[in-house]
């Protein structure tokens, strides 16, 4: 929640002309506006490879829910893509499991590409819990669409205590709940786990992008802080390019 109409389109402008003149060979680039500036990315964003997301949709797709922001209207703006269950959406608004599910199913229904987020605290790291959270937030959603309804999205890991707090985890601590997450879902589909993309979220910066999408089950980076500023969006969105192989 940041910026005004101004800022914004100064900011989704500067990444749009800077994937012109250099674009990204391997990558796919979202940009996920407030909802009342989503029409005007997706304009600066025409003709261009650069998809559109939602930060938050709400699960029921019409009705008198007064401010709410259904995945169809999502649809009818341009969106591709949709968070849910972004973690300050789980503590700010106690966003619980279940209805974080119901948003993923909402998104797949309107034909919108959910990118699911998953993370820990720190005080849930330091019991030694961040795998029961994680495959507790994983397995919500399952238990509503199934292993095949992760066939067209995207999971993003994003441990809360690194969100915002320039603690970004390490390059092993991502790698290995990456890996175990892919491990969670090939126990009901090899299919889907082998072609899932895993992002990572958490104080990704220009310094360590490059370490943290070397990584084998890194496919890719939520992008916070850094993305506010255009000149660091590029930059990490061309090292997240130089690690596809």
């Amino acid at each position: 929640m940041n910026g005004n109409l101004f800022r914004a389109k100064a900011l989704a402008g500067e990444i749009v002309r800077g994937l012109s003149v250099n674009p990204v060979r391997e990558c796919e680039v979202v940009l996920l506006p407030t909802f009342v500036h989503l029409t005007t990315a997706k304009r600066l964003a025409s003709g261009t490879d650069i998809a559109i997301g939602s930060q938050d949709l709400d699960e029921r797709n019409e009705g008198a829910v007064t401010g709410g922001i259904s995945a169809s209207i999502l649809k009818d703006a341009g969106c591709s893509f949709a968070l849910c269950g972004h973690s300050e959406r789980r503590t700010l608004f106690a966003e619980n499991d279940n209805q974080v599910a119901s948003k993923f199913a909402a998104a797949i229904d309107a034909g919108l590409i959910p990118i699911l987020c998953l993370g820990e605290t720190l005080a849930e790291r330091e019991r030694g819990k961040t795998a029961d959270v994680v495959f507790a937030q994983l397995d919500a959603v399952v238990q509503r669409v199934g292993f095949k309804g992760f066939s067209r999205a995207v999971l993003a890991y994003e441990p809360i205590w690194a969100i915002g707090t320039g603690q970004s985890a390490t390059p092993e601590q991502v790698e290995e709940v990456h890996a175990s997450l892919r491990e969670r879902l090939a126990k009901g589909s090899s299919e889907v786990a082998e072609s899932i993309r895993i992002l990572y979220g958490g104080s990704v910066r220009v310094d360590n992008a490059l370490r943290l999408f070397a990584n084998e089950n890194v496919d890719g980076g939520l992008i916070g802080g850094a993305a506010l500023d255009s000149e660091s969006f590029l930059k990490i969105c061309h090292k997240a390019d130089a690690t596809v192989c």
